[in-house]
């Protein structure tokens, strides 16, 4: 059964995470994509671990439902082959800098008017519109910068930190996929294209700042940035008797079932408990009292008493847990598939789900270069018979 973007036809001038988590959600949900890569490659090829080299573990969770073609842009003949299949697209993604997209001729502006359905969609480090405009971007930077960093420090005794994923690529792949899409619908009614600018900066101080802005949301300030409860230096993993688990009474009823379950019926009537704006100001404390309780029981049983009461309530997941988990198992999330040159592999699942046009692995990560041959012949005319994978 097709997918709800079927019939898409999509360039990807992308590479390493940003580009490619957006363009594969993309082919995921049925476009078909065209990875254009340099001629070695996409850097993300060459990431440990591999089991071939140009064929790493993360390129192969990156870019499944894809063709490559490798192309060197400065050359012209080359250059004529991406506007070739670009007069074939309906969107064009590309994580290339501006100031570069410029040089080839390969920017919005160059191409806007032999290209009018055409959905560009630059997503790069800071807006043109202001004065960082050009300036290299990685995660890492963005994290550092848009806040992320400072919040995941403020009770950590080394200070600022990343976060342990590569969260703000895929962040703003996800926000690439939507605009790609909303861009798409609005088509529908106007038969144009346009530019889209999803620049990293922005995209992940609007992430950030929807909680954290708090008080200077007001004209004049209630108060400085930063949400209180999510700041709490108490606000982290319960350790147990025997391990750690995840708990988050959140409404005044899951608070009064968690001190029920704990054996402390008289904090079911304490104003921080019942009064939501008392317990806002006094949250810090309440997380304290919960660090001493959740001491004195083991995971097991706090997970299942808890989970009985409807209190959220999880034990601390590892990655390796996740290949094991029954919820996951029991949707095949984490499917074994055979990968042409990579052999057997572990494919990871579309969370998505359509009820009439699902998305599907319709082919692997394919290898640098692959489907030269084939899209150069498609681009002549010539009828191909694409196999799937």
């Amino acid at each position: 059964m097709a997918g709800p973007l079927t019939g898409v036809r999509v360039i990807d001038l992308t590479a390493v995470v940003m580009g490619p988590y957006a363009t594969q959600i993309l082919g995921d949900q049925g476009a078909e994509v065209i990875k254009v890569e340099p001629p070695d490659g996409d850097v993300f090829r060459y990431v440990t671990p591999f089991r071939h080299e140009g064929m790493s573990a993360a390129f192969l969770n990156l870019n499944r439902n894809k063709r490559s073609i490798a192309l060197d842009l400065k050359l012209d003949a080359e250059r004529q082959v991406m506007l070739d299949l670009l007069s074939t697209a309906d969107v064009f993604v590309t994580t290339v800098r501006p100031q570069a997209m410029r040089k080839l001729g390969l920017d919005y502006d160059s191409l806007r008017l032999s290209y009018p359905r055409l959905i560009y969609c630059g997503a790069y480090g800071f807006s043109e519109a202001g004065p960082y405009a050009g300036r290299p971007a990685f995660d890492d930077i963005i994290q550092a910068m848009s806040g992320l960093a400072d919040l995941q420090g403020r009770t950590h005794p080394d200070g600022p930190q990343y976060a342990a994923t590569i969260f703000a690529d895929k962040t703003v792949g996800i926000t690439v996929a939507y605009a790609v899409a909303m861009a798409l619908y609005e088509r529908e009614r106007s038969g144009q294209g346009q530019f889209i600018e999803v620049p990293m900066f922005e995209t992940m101080v609007s992430f950030t700042m929807v909680e954290h802005l708090a008080g200077e949301t007001y004209c004049p300030p209630q108060g400085g940035t930063g949400y209180e409860r999510i700041l709490s230096e108490h606000r982290r993993p319960y350790q147990t008797s025997d391990g750690f688990i995840g708990l988050l009474p959140y409404t005044t009823r899951q608070w009064q079932r968690f001190f029920e379950v704990a054996g402390r019926p008289e904090m079911m009537t304490d104003p921080r408990v019942i009064d939501p704006t008392i317990r806002g100001q006094h949250v810090g404390e309440l997380y304290k009292i919960v660090t001493s309780l959740i001491a004195e029981r083991t995971t097991a049983e706090w997970v299942e008493q808890l989970t009985a009461a409807d209190v959220p309530v999880t034990p601390i997941l590892s990655p390796d847990d996740l290949l094991h988990d029954a919820h996951l198992q029991a949707l095949e999330f984490f499917s074994h598939e055979q990968h042409p040159s990579e052999g057997e592999i572990r494919t990871i699942g579309i969370p998505v789900r359509f009820s009439r046009t699902p998305g599907q692995i319709r082919r692997h990560a394919p290898r640098l270069d692959e489907h030269r041959n084939e899209i150069l012949r498609e681009l002549s005319g010539e009828k191909v018979n694409r196999p799937t994978c």
